[in-house]
């Protein structure tokens, strides 16, 4: 049976394991460990009222799943570490935005409806929502923001609404891609954890396979086929030092919260992104930063009376990340979108009993990068970049063509499924 490498754990590296397990024998590379949720927020709390908290980058220190790195304009960009990747780390939304992709003639038709038969997605979550939630949903209603419940990936029968869904699911009600993973290692995949892939061997047109530090070790692991499924913000670095040129083209969906005071809101205690309002360029959602709540001065107040609501941007696809270092900023249209946002939230806020010249605004973050590798409608059929040699595949984020300004899970794993079903 022919080898494959899979590079990562998380949406598309777990599907495509999956996935071809059977077809291939497959091994699967995570430069992270075992992913366990964040259990210590007590204990941050109290170190956030000394005011020791003042680098977001500090998190990684008690919670090493978080990789945190510095952009542009004071952004700070968020990805996740180990098993399950960033999926561990999101809503567990599920929403499907595959529009510029099907303008440019792909059909991931097949693949939306296969997920839909192995992910629970649903809408249930609604009648937990606490009472702050539902007048916010219609506070936006009044204001005519066109809320739509957020469809989840989950079992939410099982959800407590601890609020904590980017820490990590305490209960194990959010669907992540450890499921996908699961599945792939019991019918006979391989996981190597704790291993970084540097590059791709390329030897006369052909992805040979790849070299991998382990520790101190650094090892050669070969393959008949490779598929590098380590990110937005990892598979991009891997191509460079495997000859392979990227675009410059790297998107990341910033998140901007806008938030106030208004004491008993609880919002910290709810599902987050409980519904989202689609507006040009960005979307609107109920959202409790905990990164802002953690390392922003503003934020310094008790967690059950700060109300925020979340501005998701698709940013301009400007930007790169390399070896050396990354490159990435706001553009002046991405910053006039973000005032946009701001004076929307704003209004909801005052209008949920905030007062306007109480408003404040949280960490600029994101965590959502891709677009380095954009598709074509060239590529429609093979999903495979001409400038990649021919059994060498990508099935991230990467590869989309530009920024959702949405949650692109749900969009990454039908990519994914695609790519496993055009790989020989």
């Amino acid at each position: 049976m022919k080898k494959a490498i899979v590079v990562g754990t998380g949406a598309g590296g777990a599907t495509v394991a999956k996935e071809l397990q059977g077809r291939f024998d497959v091994t699967i590379l995570e430069a992270g460990k075992e992913f366990h949720p964040f259990t210590r927020l007590s204990m941050v709390e109290t170190v956030k009222k000394t005011g020791l908290l003042f680098d977001e980058r500090e998190i990684q220190l008690v919670f090493p799943t978080y990789k945190i790195r510095r952009a542009g304009d004071g952004m700070v960009l968020v990805s996740g570490v180990g098993l399950g990747g960033t999926t561990t780390l999101c809503t567990g939304n599920a929403l499907r935005m595959d529009g510029d992709l099907k303008a440019l003639g792909f059909d991931l038709d097949a693949e939306f409806e296969e997920i839909a038969r192995e992910i629970p997605i649903s809408t249930t979550h609604q009648r937990r929502w606490h009472h702050s939630t539902r007048r916010l949903f219609e506070i936006f209603q009044e204001m005519g923001l066109d809320p739509r419940p957020t469809p989840k990936m989950g079992d939410y029968d099982r959800c407590i609404n601890c609020g904590r869904c980017v820490l990590g699911c305490p209960r194990g009600a959010k669907w992540d891609s450890r499921r996908f993973l699961e599945v792939a290692l019991a019918h006979g995949a391989k996981l190597v954890p704790s291993c970084r892939v540097e590059r791709v061997v390329v030897e006369n047109g052909r992805a040979t396979g790849v070299e991998a530090r382990q520790g101190l070790t650094r090892r050669f692991h070969p393959a008949d086929l490779v598929v590098l499924a380590a990110g937005g913000l990892g598979t991009p670095v891997i191509l460079e030092a495997s000859g392979i040129e990227c675009e410059p083209s790297l998107f990341v969906d910033p998140v901007l919260c806008v938030a106030a005071n208004v004491p008993g809101s609880r919002l910290d205690r709810d599902i987050p992104m409980p519904f989202v309002s689609q507006r040009e360029g960005f979307i609107l959602s109920p959202y409790f930063d905990y990164l802002s709540y953690f390392f922003n001065r503003a934020w310094r107040r008790p967690a059950g009376d700060i109300a925020a609501i979340m501005i998701k941007l698709a940013d301009s696809n400007r930007g790169s990340i390399s070896a050396r270092g990354l490159d990435k900023g706001l553009t002046g249209e991405d910053k006039a979108r973000l005032r946009e946002g701001v004076e929307i939230c704003t209004e909801i806020l005052v209008r949920f009993g905030a007062s306007a010249e109480r408003v404040f605004l949280g960490t600029l973050n994101a965590g959502h990068p891709g677009g380095m590798l954009p598709l074509t409608a060239a590529e429609r059929e093979t999903l495979h970049p001409a400038r990649l040699p021919a059994n060498l595949y990508v099935a991230d984020a990467t590869l989309i063509p530009k920024s959702l300004g949405n949650p692109p899970i749900l969009t990454i794993i039908a990519l994914a499924k695609r790519v496993s079903k055009v790989v020989e």
